[in-house]
């Protein structure tokens, strides 16, 4: 059972995500595969601006909900960033390197979690 918690920072993080029109984001839950995490979020980006303020949004709003990442990588190359929040890893890619790394496939042993499960 995912914690609430969790939840809750899937459920901002995508929003941020949406709301800077980040293209196809994924969340698996690899709770059941991995003590990593509870959750992955994949997006992608089409340019490096838009990449890092997909990654801006995202932290702005887990830091007004009262997440801080434990971790930040990748931000100024901004190919790949990822944003660590212990039970969630947000992966942010360019288009070129989301084929190339391929993390859906890597971790297809996850669920795929439909945003409306999020919810509740």
């Amino acid at each position: 059972m995912i914690p609430e918690r969790s939840k809750e920072m899937a459920r901002i993080a995508v929003s941020a995500l949406e709301e800077k029109k980040a293209k196809d984001v994924k969340v698996l839950d690899i709770s059941d595969v991995s003590v990593m995490a509870d959750y992955f979020i994949i997006a992608s980006g089409s340019n490096r601006n838009q990449v890092q303020a997909m990654a801006d949004e995202a932290e702005e709003r887990l830091q007004k909900a009262g997440f801080e990442p434990r971790q930040v990588e990748g931000y100024q190359t901004a190919n790949w960033i990822l944003l660590d929040y212990q039970d969630l890893i947000i992966h942010i890619f360019d288009e070129e390197n989301r084929l190339f790394y391929d993390l859906e496939r890597i971790w297809r042993d996850g669920n795929l979690v439909e945003k409306a499960d999020l919810e509740g």
